[in-house]
C-alpha cells in the first residue's frame, strides 16, 4: 500500500517562498509517476507539477513555470516542490500523487494514491 504525506504548507506574503515535500512509502517508485496538485476553494483540482521517477523528467502547467520546481530524492522516497515569487492566485491545498507509470500524466483522474494534502496561503 502506497502512503503519501506531505508538509511544508504555510502562511507566506506575496514574492516570498515555500518548499513542500511528500514522503513516500509502501514500495520503490521507479516506475512510478508522482505529482503535485492543488485546489482553492470553489474550484476544481489542477495539477501543478508532475516528475517521473525514474529520469526526473518533469512538467508544468503555465502559470507556476518558472517559479516552482518539482524534484525528487530517490534515497529518501520524498518529493519536493520548491515555490517561489508566490503569488495570492497561489493559495491552495496543494496534495502530491503518485501511480505506475512510464509518461508524464496531469489528470488527477489517472492518480490512484493521494496525500491528505497542505494548506499554503499567500498574502497580498
Amino acid at each position: 500500500q502506497v502512503q503519501l504525506v506531505e508538509s511544508g504548507g504555510g502562511l507566506v506574503q506575496a514574492g516570498g517562498s515555500l518548499r513542500l515535500s511528500c514522503v513516500a512509502s509502501g514500495r520503490t517508485f521507479s516506475d512510478y509517476v508522482m505529482g503535485w496538485f492543488r485546489q482553492a476553494p470553489g474550484k476544481e483540482r489542477e495539477y501543478v507539477a508532475v516528475i517521473k521517477w525514474s529520469d526526473s523528467s518533469t512538467a508544468y502547467r503555465d502559470s507556476v513555470s518558472g517559479r516552482f520546481t518539482v524534484s525528487r530524492d530517490n534515497a529518501k522516497k520524498t518529493m519536493y516542490l520548491q515555490m517561489n515569487s508566490l503569488k495570492p492566485e497561489d493559495t491552495a491545498v496543494y496534495y502530491c500523487a503518485a501511480n505506475p507509470a512510464w509518461r508524464l500524466i496531469m489528470r488527477s483522474y489517472e492518480y490512484a494514491y493521494w496525500g491528505q494534502g497542505t494548506q499554503v496561503t499567500v498574502s497580498s
